[in-house]
């Protein structure tokens, strides 16, 4: 099973270092929870929702990568489901050197075959699909799994299956809130459906 996964928000708990970052970017004191709601939905939404200009978002990135480094840690029983994938890749926002960095302090480098940094390597931004064609002229995709509308959008039209994390409202084909229901809930299910239509 080959897995593509978003990074922020889906394999580590890297909301509170966005708001955060947010919150300072703004210079007002602002309702974190309100902020996370913004953020959640993507962030140049929030941009545009607090009338912040997209010539920050450099800015953004650099503090955000700050309180990342003092918060974020990956979601609990995640080892367990990248162990269980054939090969792990990460499609994100963010840059590879702080994506890098994250993996390697919680030592989890070694399950992931390849990152793709969505604007340092030149593509748009998701929901658009380029960057995940370009995963796929060189890995078979069998899952996506992200936390945001923005993640599934690009595996719907291409036809992959989907799951979302943590986040009822989205439309994918499997819902989950915590990784340690990743193996029953999603993995076992999609090897049963690809046995079964082997033997039909």
């Amino acid at each position: 099973m080959n897995i593509l996964w978003d990074f922020d928000g889906t394999l580590f708990d890297t909301y509170p270092a966005l708001v955060e970052g947010f919150v300072s970017l703004s210079q007002k004191d602002l309702d974190r929870s309100e902020v996370l709601k913004w953020l959640k939905k993507d962030s140049k939404t929030a941009f545009k929702h607090y009338g912040i200009s997209e010539e920050k978002r450099k800015e953004y990135q650099n503090l955000h990568n700050h309180y990342s480094k003092l918060y974020s840690r990956p979601f609990d029983h995640l080892e367990n489901a990248l162990a269980a994938a054939a090969n792990n890749i990460i499609v994100t926002h963010r840059d590879k050197e702080s994506t890098i960095y994250h993996l390697e302090k919680f030592h989890l480098a070694t399950y992931f075959k390849e990152i793709v940094s969505v604007e340092e390597q030149g593509f748009t931004r998701k929901p658009h699909r380029s960057s995940y064609e370009f995963v796929l002229k060189s890995h078979h995709i069998d899952l996506v799994v992200g936390d945001r509308e923005l993640d599934l959008i690009p595996a719907r039209q291409l036809k992959i299956k989907t799951v979302a994390f943590q986040n009822p409202n989205i439309e994918a084909d499997f819902h989950i809130d915590s990784y340690a229901d990743f193996i029953p809930l999603v993995l076992n299910p999609l090897q049963e459906t690809k046995q079964n239509s082997l033997h039909n």
